[in-house]
């Protein structure tokens, strides 16, 4: 039987362009390739954990304009449940990505209905996991640490201040370098990204396990983050070991940064186990 996981996050819609290089202060660059998706890091963590095998819940907010239902079609296609999800009147999330030649980005958010969601809208209920972000409210964050009882996960991106409280509750906190000065507080257990390094976990502030990433021609990275958080959180539910947990996440970040786009880069967990020749 899978495990079942609760994600509670941000639902975007992406609007993304291709570009040779960012443009400098001022400066208008042409030439871009535009595509439209569903993203949002909640969204996204929730789609990858479920085609790496999870039976996944989702919990967040949209608003009711042409987005709504352009940011729920990848948690639909992936089978995620949705009935979790609220509406008000106001906007949905959107995040404006620039990708330049080498794959690196540039993105801003504007959270709209993600920032509206409250902690009377989440309701953890049974869950062998809990998963959440910082596209949401640090208060619906703190509330969520003290209701759940099963493992508790949490990407502490984009880099902002936590409340402690959620941070000591933690099983298990993902982050990277910028996103651990601002913690403000040590996690007991931390899955450090490193990009093409690969990542560490630290325990009390040692590392006990490292893992590289297979090699692959990076092209956007904009979810290989998010690919990494869901494939952690699944192999550890899964009862795989730390050191196997951490491999099979640094494996599924780096087919989402070998691909295009934010959910449709996501791996399946066939493809992780063929990167990594299990």
């Amino acid at each position: 039987m899978p495990p079942s996981l609760t994600v509670v996050g941000s639902i975007n819609y992406d609007l993304t362009a291709r570009v040779e290089r960012f443009p400098r202060p001022g400066e208008t660059v042409t030439g871009a390739e535009s595509a439209g998706g569903p993203g949002g890091k909640g969204a996204n963590q929730a789609v990858a954990a479920a085609l790496l095998g999870a039976s996944v819940r989702m919990v967040g907010k949209l608003g009711k304009d042409i987005f709504r239902e352009r940011s729920l079609e990848g948690l639909e296609a992936a089978g995620v449940a949705i009935d979790d999800i609220t509406f008000d009147d106001g906007d949905s999330g959107l995040a404006l990505i620039l990708v330049d030649a080498s794959g690196e980005n540039q993105i801003v958010v504007t959270p709209g209905a993600n920032w509206r969601l409250a902690p009377g809208d989440v309701d953890v209920g049974r869950t062998d996991g809990l998963l959440c972000q910082l596209e949401i409210r640090a208060d619906v964050v703190e509330a969520l640490a003290t209701r759940v009882d099963g493992l508790f996960c949490l990407n502490a991106a984009p880099a902002r201040p936590v409340p402690r409280s959620a941070v000591e509750r933690a099983d298990l906190v993902v982050v990277n370098r910028y996103e651990l000065e601002a913690l403000g507080s040590e996690p007991r257990l931390t899955a450090l990204t490193l990009g093409a390094e690969g990542a560490v976990l630290l325990e009390g502030g040692e590392e006990v396990a490292r893992a590289e990433p297979p090699k692959v021609t990076a092209v956007d990275g904009t979810a290989a983050g998010d690919a990494f958080t869901a494939c952690i959180v699944v192999s550890l539910l899964e009862g795989r070991d730390r050191e196997e947990a951490l491999r099979r996440a640094c494996a599924a970040g780096a087919i989402a940064a070998s691909r295009l786009g934010a959910q449709r880069s996501l791996p399946t967990a066939a493809e992780v186990d063929e990167i990594l020749g299990a």
